[in-house]
């Protein structure tokens, strides 16, 4: 039977075993989280860690901790990953202005296989990809403007010359 912060009972054979360093810092580490969370006042904390720090037996360790309880281990929520296509479609869509349209399909493309995914995964970047996309969709765009653009200016002066 084991009786405060994993400390054997008193009643037990093992209460009357003498206890290791270990065993009194691992006490010693329970009672300062004991006072940190305000359940010991200082006085008390004082007199606990002096009995702990003098403790023999895991019986004399089971009298200073058995009334405290047990600290319950922190929740840690996992944080989700960010899409590496996402990333991937932003980094293309940002690179098409430096090197041209040579990123735009890769933009488009990646964004679309990354809403997909963080779709059916709940993945962080849809902001990302959407980003990446609308950079992409936009260099499409502007492309086809200036491609009719330069069509229009070339028929007009070519009619212009007849």
């Amino acid at each position: 039977m084991a009786g405060g912060y994993r400390y054997p009972a008193a009643g037990s054979g093992r209460g009357n075993m003498r206890a290791a360093h270990a065993d009194r810092d691992r006490a010693v580490d329970f009672l300062n989280v004991a006072y940190s969370e305000g359940r010991l006042s200082k006085d008390e904390y004082d007199d606990r860690l002096e009995h702990a720090l003098s403790a023999r037996t895991y019986a004399d360790l089971d009298q200073v901790v058995s009334d405290l309880p047990v600290a319950r281990p922190a929740t840690v929520t996992p944080v989700a990953n960010t899409n590496g296509f996402a990333i991937a479609s932003l980094a293309c869509g940002i690179a098409q202005l430096v090197f041209g349209p040579l990123a735009t399909i890769p933009a488009i493309v990646f964004g679309h296989v990354a809403r997909g995914q963080i779709k059916r995964t709940g993945e962080q970047g849809a902001g990302l990809a959407l980003a990446g996309l609308i950079l992409g969709w936009a260099a499409v765009i502007l492309g086809v403007i200036l491609v009719l653009g330069l069509v229009a200016v070339s028929v007009g002066t070519q009619g212009g010359m007849n």
